[in-house]
C-alpha cells in the first residue's frame, strides 16, 4: 500500500525559499536607456529608475553645479528643483511629480549625452569597489526623510554659494556622492558624501566670514 504524500509546505512569504535574481546594476539601467530607441526625456528616465529616480535625478541636476567652474549663480534653477523633489521625498511620495513640461524636457542633445555618458563612467567605476553595506538603512521611511533634508542642506549651500567662486562644487558634489550612495545602497559612499558636503558647507562659512571681515575693515 503506497504511503499518502507528505503535504507542500507553504513557499516563504519572504522570498527566501526562492531567492530573486540579482538585479540589474544602476550603470546598466542607465546604458540601456541611453541605447533605447524611445524618447530621451526626463519622463522616460524617471519611468526606468521607478523608486529610485528621486537618487538619479539629484545626481543630474546637481551634477552641473558639482563641476569645478565657476557657474555665475547659473545653476540656481537646478538647486532649486532639487529641493522641490526633496520635499516630495520629504512628504513620502512613492514615484516624482513632474510637471508635464519638466516631464517632455529633452536629454537628446550633445552636452546633455556627453553629460550622462560621463555620469554612467562614474557609476561604474564606484560600482567596482561597491557593495551594498547596511542595507537596511535604506529600505526605511525615516532613510528617506534624513536623505530629503541633506539633499534640501546641500543644494541649499550651493544655492547661497558666493558667484564665481566656485564654492557651490563641494556641496553639490555631496549631493551626487549621497545620492550615488542611495542608488548603489552603499553606506560608505554615503558617510564619504556626508564628509565632502559638510567640508564644502564649512569652507563657504569660513571664506565668507573672512570676505565679510576683510570688508568690513576696508569700509
Amino acid at each position: 500500500m503506497s504511503q499518502p504524500s507528505q503535504p507542500t509546505a507553504p513557499a516563504s512569504p519572504t522570498g527566501a525559499d526562492h531567492p530573486h535574481p540579482e538585479a540589474d546594476k544602476v550603470s546598466e539601467q542607465l546604458e540601456r536607456w541611453l541605447r533605447t530607441d524611445g524618447d530621451k526625456t526626463l519622463g522616460s528616465l524617471v519611468d526606468v529608475f521607478d523608486d529610485k529616480s528621486f537618487a538619479i535625478l539629484f545626481v543630474l541636476l546637481l551634477g552641473v553645479p558639482a563641476l569645478p567652474l565657476p557657474t555665475g549663480g547659473v545653476t540656481h534653477v537646478f538647486e532649486t528643483i532639487a529641493v522641490l523633489l526633496a520635499l516630495e521625498l520629504i512628504a513620502g511620495r512613492d514615484q516624482i511629480w513632474l510637471p508635464e513640461r519638466w516631464r517632455k524636457l529633452e536629454l537628446a542633445g550633445k552636452k546633455q549625452k556627453r553629460f550622462i555618458t560621463a555620469l554612467l563612467k562614474m557609476i561604474r567605476r564606484l560600482e567596482r569597489f561597491s557593495r551594498p553595506r547596511l542595507r537596511f538603512l535604506f529600505d526605511h521611511r525615516l532613510s528617506n526623510i534624513v536623505f530629503g533634508l541633506l539633499v534640501i542642506g546641500g543644494s541649499a549651500g550651493a544655492f547661497f554659494a558666493p558667484p564665481f567662486t566656485g564654492l557651490d562644487t563641494l556641496p553639490s558634489l555631496g549631493v551626487v556622492l549621497l545620492s550615488l550612495g542611495f542608488l548603489l545602497e552603499d553606506f560608505i559612499i554615503v558617510v564619504v558624501a556626508l564628509v565632502v558636503g559638510v567640508a564644502g558647507v564649512m569652507l563657504e562659512v569660513v571664506l565668507g566670514t573672512a570676505a565679510i571681515n576683510g570688508l568690513g575693515k576696508l569700509v
